[in-house]
């Protein structure tokens, strides 16, 4: 039986029993059920930076995606809205000109994929997992609360911070769900929490801390290797080890990342990470990292996914297996895009077996890693990312500035109750 180990520590091979000795529970791959029970650390949780009784709330922060036909409109103006992911002249004339030239081409494309887009329900089934998971390893800071704030779509990060404060939350995780960080993803609800909490909380109730990038933690790893394997141990033998993959992230505009972004590295070191872990498991597959979801006039990352399947058919190559390596969730870049779009393009290519790794959504080791992520923060005493702290070289954006200056005001909060 091949076996995942689960701990307050993480995730680790059923023969690895370093580290965290409490009681331990059991994932089995073969049988799809959790084993024995995960009881809880007997020293105290959370006691750097944490007083006991204070309430806890974890901010699930994503871009989000349309529940209905009725909303991709106000979706693509908000995107498109959005001077952290594109700058335009005239954006507020230009970017509604856009997304008006687009809504009845990603309508047709959501109606593909049943109507509207799964991020949220998705988002809300690791949440769940994720919290119970917390509430066993971490009975100090126990029970946590999740809640799930969207830059473009409901529910909002003025929702979400609204029913903090509602709810008498104490102390705020905002824990993006880009495990890379670009000041496009990341920075973007950055920056909208900084307005919103400016609006909401003026006498500051909430204290916040911040996971803003875990692209590389070796739960997260594990997770995104096992996808990736399943697929390539479908394809048929003599094709099996010679099928390249082609880790797929979503594209930026050429100018964010002249000024530094640091999303571009930060999604390589993924790709490194699960290759080398896939090397450890006998996978030698050669690779590529593309970029796809290239819009707008400016000149995006390259080189696009879509070319890349069309060059390997040209090739003669029959076989490819697409990962998702920035998405953690299904949503349209996943069912539609990669799926039906570049399944076209695939077949049209010549490739035969084309095969896309599923999405991380509620696998269990995933939601596990979520948990481990978040347990982490809390016993180190909400550090800080010295990343997030550090401006890109390029040019900032006021705004940016000041979100950066609150985060730091924040950070050192923290490190004076620690």
């Amino acid at each position: 039986m091949n076996r995942i180990l689960l701990s307050a520590g993480g995730i680790r091979s059923a023969g690895t029993r370093t580290g965290w000795q409490g009681n331990m529970r059991w994932w089995s791959n073969s049988t799809g059920r959790w084993s024995n029970s995960m009881g809880q650390q007997s020293n105290n949780m959370g006691q750097r930076g944490y007083s006991t009784g204070q309430k806890v709330g974890v901010l699930m922060m994503n871009m989000g995606g349309p529940r209905t036909q009725d909303d991709v409109g106000p979706f693509l103006r908000g995107i498109f809205a959005d001077r952290d992911i594109l700058k335009l002249p005239l954006q507020d004339i230009l970017g509604k000109f856009i997304a008006w030239r687009r809504v009845d081409q990603i309508k047709q494309q959501y109606a593909q994929i049943g109507g509207g887009s799964p991020i949220e329900r998705w988002t809300r089934a690791q949440g769940d997992g994720m919290v119970k998971l917390l509430d066993r390893a971490s009975p100090a800071t126990a029970p946590h609360r999740y809640y799930v704030g969207f830059r473009y779509t409901e529910p909002s990060i003025r929702q979400a911070v609204e029913n903090m404060l509602n709810d008498g939350i104490d102390h705020v995780i905002a824990f993006t769900q880009y495990q890379q960080y670009s000041g496009s993803t990341t920075g973007s609800n950055l920056n909208e929490l900084w307005r919103v909490q400016h609006q909401l909380d003026p006498d500051a109730r909430l204290r916040w801390s911040f996971i803003d990038r875990w692209g590389t933690h070796p739960e997260l790893i594990g997770a995104f290797a096992d996808r990736a394997e399943a697929q390539v141990r479908l394809l048929p033998d003599h094709v099996r080890h010679t099928a390249p993959i082609l880790f797929s992230a979503h594209s930026l505009p050429l100018n964010v990342v002249d000024r530094g972004d640091p999303y571009v590295a930060e999604v390589g070191g993924t790709v490194a990470y699960v290759v080398n872990e896939l090397r450890r498991r006998g996978v030698t597959n050669p690779y590529r990292l593309t970029w796809q979801s290239a819009v707008g006039p400016q000149r995006w990352l390259g080189p696009q996914t879509e070319a890349a399947i069309k060059s390997y058919g040209t090739r003669g190559f029959t076989a490819l297996v697409a990962v998702p390596i920035a998405f953690t969730s299904d949503h349209i870049e996943t069912l539609y895009e990669l799926d039906i779009e570049y399944g076209e393009v695939a077949a049209e290519a010549g490739i035969t077996h084309y095969m896309r790794a599923e999405a991380l959504n509620d696998y269990p080791p995933f939601i596990a890693a979520l948990a481990s992520i978040v347990h982490e923060h809390i016993t180190n005493g909400f550090p800080a990312s010295t990343q997030l702290l550090l401006p890109d070289p390029g040019p900032e954006s006021p705004q940016t500035a000041l979100t950066r200056q609150w985060i730091a005001a924040q950070a050192a909060l923290n490190k004076s109750s620690a």
